[in-house]
């Protein structure tokens, strides 16, 4: 098996997150806001988000994959969500595990801006490589931008393994 070296400690994601959601919550004040998570990636660090923003939050959660079991984008979009509510009027917060081509999130943010109607969105993604970016997608709120290096953890995965991992990791070997 490969080994694993830490990236972006477990410390320093706490830390970070922790400012993220001061942000968010002073940019929105009072208001309620909905999470929409992006699965499988994004569950970890909306878990930790959404107790970092606190105040009056709603989850909800949408699957939108190009990758695969690759390390490579496959270039085509899969994005499936059945929403609880609807989100007319609503602010929105996509919540992404990294932003890589900008291929995947241009179209959920397409797809939800034209079928949901929400008051206001945004986004906010842990990791963000704009090196590879194909599609320019702006990023609200920011964990870390990286070069272009292919990471594990923290949610991320290699072929669904390495999620668990409670930091983000680079594959050594």
């Amino acid at each position: 098996m490969s080994n694993i070296s830490v990236f972006i400690s477990e410390e320093k994601l706490h830390n970070r997150i922790v400012e993220l959601g001061k942000e968010i919550r002073s940019d929105y004040g009072d208001e309620e806001i909905v999470l929409i998570c992006i699965l499988k990636g994004a569950i970890i660090f909306c878990s930790d988000l959404v107790r970092a923003i606190g105040g009056k939050t709603q989850l909800e959660f949408l699957s939108a994959a190009s990758y695969g079991d690759s390390t490579e984008s496959s270039g085509k979009v899969d994005i499936s969500y059945k929403l609880s509510q609807s989100l007319k009027d609503k602010h929105v917060l996509i919540v992404e595990d990294i932003v890589d081509t900008g291929l995947t999130l241009s179209k959920v943010l397409e797809k939800m801006s034209e079928e949901e109607k929400p008051k206001s969105m945004k986004l906010a993604s842990l990791l963000s490589k704009p090196s590879r970016r194909e599609i320019d997608v702006q990023i609200d709120y920011l964990g870390f931008e990286i070069e272009d290096k292919f990471v594990i953890g923290y949610g991320l995965d290699l072929a669904q393994n390495y999620r668990e991992l409670p930091y983000i990791g680079l594959m050594n070997g």
